[in-house]
């Protein structure tokens, strides 16, 4: 089966092709902010697996090859805090680095926890995520 010209050339542009990239579970309840997150992601060069809330992220995390997760801290149904420690207690998922997103002026107490990797505040600039999930990922 022929791949789509658009995927050829950026297979051949990147070197890469979709199974080959890094795999962000991306979990913002905002929509436009997740689809912008989402959307800047590919762009880098990324898999990214959109999640409406903590709830969705656990049955993605559960049935996906997972290798970042990127979550807003205040989501309804699950926040990304319950979200931390559901990976952090499963033995398959709890090596997956986590970064939170927060608008918050203090980091949640999270941090003390060890649940969080690293933390962003809201508005997120794009370069310090990117910058952070390179890291993570190194």
């Amino acid at each position: 089966m022929d791949q789509p010209q658009s995927l050829k050339s950026q297979t051949a542009e990147t070197g890469d092709d979709s199974s080959s990239l890094r795999c962000v579970l991306l979990v913002e309840d905002d929509r436009s902010v997740r689809r912008y997150l989402e959307v800047t992601l590919q762009r880098s060069g990324y898999k990214v697996i959109p999640a409406e809330d903590g709830l969705e992220a656990m049955k993605v995390a559960l049935s996906s090859k997972i290798d970042v997760v990127v979550t807003d801290a205040v989501m309804p149904n699950m926040d990304g805090q319950q979200l931390a420690r559901f990976l952090r207690n499963n033995a398959q998922l709890a090596e997956i680095p986590i970064v939170l997103l927060t608008g918050q002026e203090n980091k949640p107490a999270a941090e003390g926890d060890n649940l969080i990797d690293a933390f962003l505040y809201k508005p997120v600039k794009v370069d310090e995520l990117k910058a952070c999930l390179t890291t993570l990922l190194s």
